[in-house]
């Protein structure tokens, strides 16, 4: 699969700080976080399920990424997605690293996002 969602025990907001806290543990800043209930209410559509997208970086992987081929900003920052859908279930996920860097034929990078995720997923897992 091309991403991974879990299911959270936490409320939106709680959910949204403990994986900033843990993303932080990890030298991952969350570099803004967009309000999509936010921008469509204020164009007329309004969703009955809340979503937040945090836009996370970590300066060094993305130097490293960056510097061995520019196609991988296509990919960044990173997103993590959190939302409550109807059910009022909080799911946190994102698109897992190694399936977008794939679409790239550069085979050193595979490792670096293999890391790359792997951390982004322990911050998740361990947000929850």
């Amino acid at each position: 699969m091309f991403y991974i969602t879990l299911d959270s025990s936490k409320s939106l907001e709680e959910t949204i700080e403990s994986v900033t806290k843990k993303l932080k543990d990890e030298q991952f800043g969350v570099q803004w976080i967009f309000n999509i209930n936010e921008k469509l209410s204020a164009k007329g559509f309004d969703l009955d399920s809340h979503y937040r997208v945090l836009e996370v970086c970590n300066p060094k992987e993305a130097y490293r990424v960056l510097n061995q081929n520019p196609l991988a900003s296509y990919f960044l920052p990173c997103k993590i997605v959190v939302y409550e859908n109807k059910s009022r279930q909080v799911k946190v996920g994102m698109a897992r690293p190694t399936a977008l860097i794939s679409m790239i034929d550069d085979d050193n990078l595979k490792d670096i996002a293999d890391d790359i995720e792997n951390r982004l997923v322990a911050c998740l897992k361990s947000s929850i």
